[in-house]
């Protein structure tokens, strides 16, 4: 994989703030952020449920493949030089249930039960998941 490119919902607190934390990393693979559902992201990749991709972070690699969701959040961290060792544990069964959460700390955005970031704005409608 030589590049990635990150559909993420403008509207979305979290994903805005994670988009602006991950493009400052270092990348051991290109990251290009498109806003999900825009003329953009329609004309890169037309077969996607464009619609889909705002309810949820959707990741494309250079060869087709398609991340969704925790999945995507944990290819994100993969991309970066000192994140991948942490990635490759978050994308264990067990631990990938709570990758949301470790996402919000690095993007040091509380995830609240009402549905907002603390900056107010809409996250991301799939489910939040709790630490316990």
């Amino acid at each position: 994989m030589r590049r990635l490119t990150v559909l993420y919902d403008e509207g979305c607190g979290l994903c805005r703030r994670f988009s602006r934390w991950l493009a400052a990393q270092p990348q051991l693979v290109p990251l290009e952020f498109v806003p999900a559902g825009s003329a953009q992201a329609r004309a890169l990749f037309p077969g996607l449920d464009h619609d889909a991709t705002l309810r949820e972070i959707t990741v494309v690699g250079d060869g087709g493949q398609v991340y969704v969701g925790d999945r995507a959040w944990v290819v994100c961290l993969w991309a970066t030089v000192p994140y991948r060792p942490l990635s490759e544990r978050l994308a264990t069964p067990a631990m990938l249930p709570v990758t949301r959460q470790v996402v919000a700390a690095f993007a040091s955005l509380r995830i609240t039960a009402t549905g907002e970031g603390d900056d107010g704005a809409r996250r991301c409608e799939a489910p939040s998941r709790q630490f316990r």
